[in-house]
């Protein structure tokens, strides 16, 4: 048996190798401090003769390390030419990746022509073997592969509740009925708060990845939910996205500028510690998605499906706020609500609903303002204040999971909502609708008089003439009363 090159020290070794050579040491010592003869206790202990002075030898030379047993350094390796080697290396390491047999033939077609001892295909695969995996993954996957798997990773820790968010999207393993009543699998996008693990806010829709849906989900995490169960609200300091296009876009610069909300990129075409996220969509899959009918896991044969996606939400919202927020978190060790109030803080807020909503809704739509009201998506918007405004074009700014109501903008001022009777469950009665007419007519008579009276003072002035006094107001007479309500025929 050959020795290894060097022996190692005894902080080196292994636990059992510690024990091994312990236990050669018991053997030896009768002879190290009693003066017991060797070959006695060669005899004595069934230990071939050679072997004991082997073991005495080595312990003289490197005391206790030197009696573990340690495998050849050159044990497994096959005894090549290095040009031979060196070309089994390089075939190896070429792009595309080569198998061992296609190697092995063309290895062996130059060492014909070279004169050179043909290796065996076990020899070849000895060598591409011991090649290192970083190597290997550098030469077939690239820059990019290899940073993936062996650059060390700067994650992003969080040391307090709305210190960082994160956003993502993924397209759920569940079959639902859309709109049309046809089988499509809804994306889920979500906003993380990094600290706690607590989602902050979420958006379900069978459309791909957007800007408008970032908007809505951020939309729901930044403001108040209005449920108890549910507190998570205010700006965060840092808002953590990848470089997707509906992360990227101007919009979003903006509001991040206008809230004091600062944007970090992940490095492009690296999503590092992200892995937080990707934990939170696989515990979706196992705690949720898993008991639900519709659902395929990655591969499997798409499930015939039976819910709709507002039932569906109704379910996520529910295992949300009552499961997921209030189990323990197996990395924090505490509740992802519990560990979110535990804080103690007051989260800075948007100064109003409506300065969110003109924000982050960028689902904008320019509209003519019709005697009956708005006309969108084939329903009608009314409200009083748009009596002002008929004739005019104003910006609608709508929720798309809640078309009940729209906000009004003209020439950028929010002038109001706008209802849809059918959908909000209220409609503009008439009394309501007579009113808010007849004082924009009379807005309308008085700013027609005051122009009709500048004109006529103005022209008196140029003619010489002394201004109109105006005929002071006769009194009422007395007469039938009129009705409190006019006709109109389009009524």
């Amino acid at each position: 048996m050959g020795e290894a090159a060097t022996v190692p020290t005894l902080s080196t070794l292994p636990a059992a190798q510690r024990d091994a050579a312990l236990a050669r040491f018991a053997f030896l010592r009768p002879h190290l401090e009693d003066g017991v003869p060797l070959a006695r206790l060669a005899r004595e202990g069934a230990v071939p003769p050679r072997t004991a002075r082997r073991w005495l030898a080595r312990y003289r030379r490197a005391g206790l390390a030197g009696l573990a047993r340690w495998p050849r350094a050159d044990r497994g390796q096959r005894k090549v030419a290095a040009d031979l080697q060196g070309l089994v290396e390089g075939l190896a390491l070429q792009r595309p990746r080569r198998s061992i047999a296609a190697i092995h033939r063309q290895v062996v077609a130059v060492a014909a022509e070279r004169g050179w001892p043909a290796p065996s295909y076990g020899c070849v695969y000895d060598i591409v073997r011991r090649l290192g995996p970083a190597l290997l993954t550098l030469a077939h996957d690239g820059a990019q592969g290899y940073a993936q798997a062996f650059e060390l990773l700067h994650r992003r820790e969080a040391t307090a509740p709305n210190a960082i968010w994160q956003a993502d999207h993924t397209q759920l393993d569940l079959w639902l009925l859309n709109e049309h009543g046809q089988p499509a699998r809804p994306w889920l996008t979500i906003v993380l708060d990094d600290f706690s693990r607590i989602i902050a806010g979420y958006y379900l829709t069978f459309v791909a990845p957007s800007a408008l849906g970032t908007a809505l989900a951020l939309h729901q995490a930044l403001w108040r939910k209005g449920d108890a169960r549910w507190p998570v609200c205010g700006i965060p300091d840092v808002f953590y996205t990848d470089h997707g296009s509906d992360f990227t876009s101007r919009h979003l610069e903006q509001v991040a500028a206008d809230l004091g909300m600062q944007l970090v990129y992940s490095t492009r075409g690296r999503p590092r510690g992200r892995g937080k996220i990707e934990r939170f969509f696989g515990t979706v899959n196992q705690l949720l998605l898993g008991d639900l009918p519709g659902y395929a896991p990655a591969g499997g044969a798409p499930a015939i499906p039976t819910l709709t996606l507002p039932t569906f939400e109704a379910r996520f919202r529910a295992w949300l706020l009552d499961d997921y927020h209030r189990r323990i978190h197996g990395e924090t060790r505490q509740a992802p609500l519990a560990r979110w109030e535990a804080g103690g803080f007051l989260p800075r807020l948007p100064e109003s609903l409506e300065e969110l909503d003109l924000l982050l809704l960028t689902v904008t739509k320019a509209r003519r303002v019709q005697r009956d009201g708005i006309h969108f998506q084939g329903l009608r918007y009314l409200d009083p204040t748009l009596a002002a405004y008929v004739g005019e074009d104003v910006t609608i700014r709508y929720d798309p999971r809640d078309l009940a109501e729209v906000r009004v903008y003209h020439r950028g001022t929010f002038i109001g909502r706008a209802i849809c009777p059918e959908l909000a469950g209220e409609a503009l009665g008439l009394r309501e609708l007579v009113r808010a007419r007849n004082e924009q007519r009379g807005a309308v008579r008085r700013e027609l008089r005051d122009r009709a009276a500048i004109v006529e003072r103005l022209l008196a002035l140029r003619q010489g003439a002394p201004p109109p006094v105006e005929p002071a107001a006769a009194p009422p007479q007395a007469g039938p009363a009129a009705p409190r309500l006019k006709r109109y025929r389009h009524e």
